[in-house]
C-alpha cells in the first residue's frame, strides 16, 4: 500500500492557512493514507467542486481514508456523510486542533494548559509551496448580509491576539517569506471582541514595530466602511503595506445594498477610494461584486457597472448570485439564471477594459516583483509580471515594464 498525505483546498485565503495547520498537525501524528479536503460554500458552484474533488479522490487513492471539513462539510454534513467515498467529517472548530489528529491514529492526548493554548489558536511553523505567506488574524463574522452564508459556517468574529499574531510572522519572516499577507473572515473588525484597545489599524502599527525584516504586508478582503483613522494613518506612512486593497462592495445599488443589509452606500466606496487614491496615487482596488441578486434590474445592474468605473477598481471577483438555502436572499424574487449570467459576463468585460487601462498605464515603469515561480511573479499592486529569465523564487527583483500580454505586464531582460 502506498503511503500518502494529501490536502485539497478550495475557497478563501483563511481556508488555505487552515489547511497548513492541518498539514502540520497531521505530520506531527506520521499520519499517512488520508486525504483531507477543506471545503468552501460561498456559492453552490463551489460546493459541487467539493463534491467532485471527494469521487475524484477516492478513485485516484483507494486505500485513503477521506476526511472533509471547511464549511460545506460543516454546513452540510449529512450530505457529505452520505457519501459513499466519505470516511469522516470534522467541523471548522475542530480541525485546527492537535487533538482531532490524534483521535484520527487513536491517540488520546493529554491536554495541559500549554497544549489548550495550542488547540485554540492555529499556529504554522511553515507554509509550504507558497512564495507569500497568509496569517489568520481573525475568524468568523457578526454581520449578517442577507445572501451570506459563511457567519452560519464560521460563527462570531472572534481575534486572535496580536501577540501571537506578531509571532507568528515572525516565524514565517525567519523562514524566509518577503510577504505576508493578513487573512479572516471579517478583518475589518478585529480588536472588537478583545479586552485592549485594538484594531485593524493599530494591529498593522505593532506588527511593523514588532518584527525584523519584514518586506511587504498585504491587506486580504476589507470592508472599507469599517475604516478608520488608524488605519488610514498607517497605510499612507509605511510603504511596507502594498498599495492594492480588495474592497467587499458587492453592488454598486444603493437600493440592491439595502436589500443585501449592507452597511455602506455607493458613494461612501466612492469617497473612500478617492480618499486611499489621494494619500497613496499608486494604489489599485480589487472588488468582489454580485451580478443578478434578487429583485436587481436592468438599471440598478447599470449603476453596478458605472461604479466599476466610478471607484477606478481594477482586479475584479464577479460571483454570479447562487441562492443559499437558509439565507434571506433564497426567498427573495430571483433574477433569472440567463439574466445572471448576461450581466456577470457584462461585469467581467468592464473589469476587463479597466484592468486592460490600468496595465497599459504601468509600461515603462520600474516595479518591485515578487518572484513567485520561474518566469513569473508579482507587483506591489498584484499585477501578474512574465519575467524573460529564471530567478529563484521567492526573491524580490526590480524590474522594468516594457509591454503587456493579455493580463500580464511584460519586464525587461536585463
Amino acid at each position: 500500500m502506498k503511503n500518502n498525505l494529501n490536502f485539497i483546498t478550495f475557497g478563501c485565503k483563511l481556508n488555505a492557512f487552515e489547511t497548513q495547520v492541518m498539514k502540520e498537525k497531521a505530520e506531527h501524528y506520521n499520519l499517512s493514507n488520508f486525504s483531507f479536503i477543506n471545503s468552501c460554500a460561498v456559492t453552490n458552484q463551489a460546493v459541487k467542486q467539493t463534491r467532485q474533488a471527494i469521487r475524484k479522490e477516492r478513485r485516484e487513492n483507494p486505500d485513503n481514508k477521506i476526511i472533509v471539513t471547511g464549511c460545506a462539510a460543516e454546513l452540510h454534513p449529512n450530505e457529505f456523510m452520505s457519501m459513499p467515498e466519505v470516511d469522516c467529517i470534522i467541523g471548522n472548530h475542530e480541525k485546527t486542533k492537535l487533538s482531532t489528529f490524534g483521535n484520527l491514529v487513536g491517540i488520546k492526548k493529554d491536554i495541559s494548559e500549554e497544549n489548550i493554548i495550542e488547540e485554540e489558536t492555529p499556529f504554522i511553523k511553515n507554509f509550504d509551496n507558497r512564495t507569500r505567506a497568509f496569517v489568520q488574524i481573525q475568524n468568523g463574522c457578526d454581520h449578517r448580509c442577507t445572501f451570506c452564508i459563511i457567519p452560519y459556517a464560521r460563527g462570531q468574529s472572534r481575534s486572535i491576539d496580536q501577540e501571537t499574531i506578531i509571532r507568528q510572522i515572525q516565524t514565517l519572516l525567519d523562514k524566509g517569506y518577503h510577504e505576508i499577507i493578513l487573512t479572516g473572515v471579517d478583518i475589518t473588525s478585529y480588536g472588537q471582541d478583545l479586552n485592549e484597545k485594538i484594531n485593524l489599524g493599530i494591529l498593522i502599527k505593532n506588527i511593523i514595530k514588532g518584527t525584523n525584516n519584514l518586506k511587504r504586508l498585504r491587506i486580504s478582503s476589507i470592508d472599507s466602511i469599517e475604516i478608520d483613522d488608524d488605519f488610514l494613518e498607517v497605510f499612507t506612512s509605511e510603504k511596507i503595506i502594498m498599495p492594492h486593497l480588495h474592497l467587499s462592495l458587492q453592488s454598486g445599488n444603493d437600493m440592491i445594498l439595502k436589500r443585501m443589509l449592507r452597511r455602506h452606500q455607493t458613494k461612501d466606496a466612492i469617497a473612500f477610494c478617492e480618499k486611499i487614491q489621494k494619500v497613496r496615487p499608486e494604489s489599485v482596488f480589487g472588488a468582489d461584486l454580485i451580478a443578478g441578486f434578487p429583485t436587481e434590474s436592468d438599471s440598478m445592474h447599470k449603476s453596478t457597472k458605472k461604479h466599476i468605473t466610478d471607484c477606478n477598481l481594477t482586479y475584479l471577483h464577479i460571483f454570479p448570485f447562487s441562492a443559499k438555502q437558509g439565507t434571506p436572499a433564497a426567498r427573495m424574487p430571483q433574477v433569472e439564471k440567463k439574466v445572471i449570467q448576461k450581466r456577470s459576463k457584462e461585469l467581467r468585460e468592464v473589469g476587463g477594459q479597466r484592468l486592460n487601462i490600468f496595465l497599459i498605464n504601468e509600461v515603462g515603469k520600474e516595479k518591485k516583483v515578487l518572484v513567485e515561480k520561474p518566469g513569473f511573479g508579482r507587483t506591489e499592486q498584484y499585477s501578474k509580471v512574465l519575467i524573460p529569465e529564471d530567478n529563484n523564487q521567492g526573491t524580490l527583483i526590480t524590474k522594468k515594464i516594457i509591454g503587456i500580454n493579455k493580463d500580464q505586464l511584460m519586464a525587461q531582460l536585463n
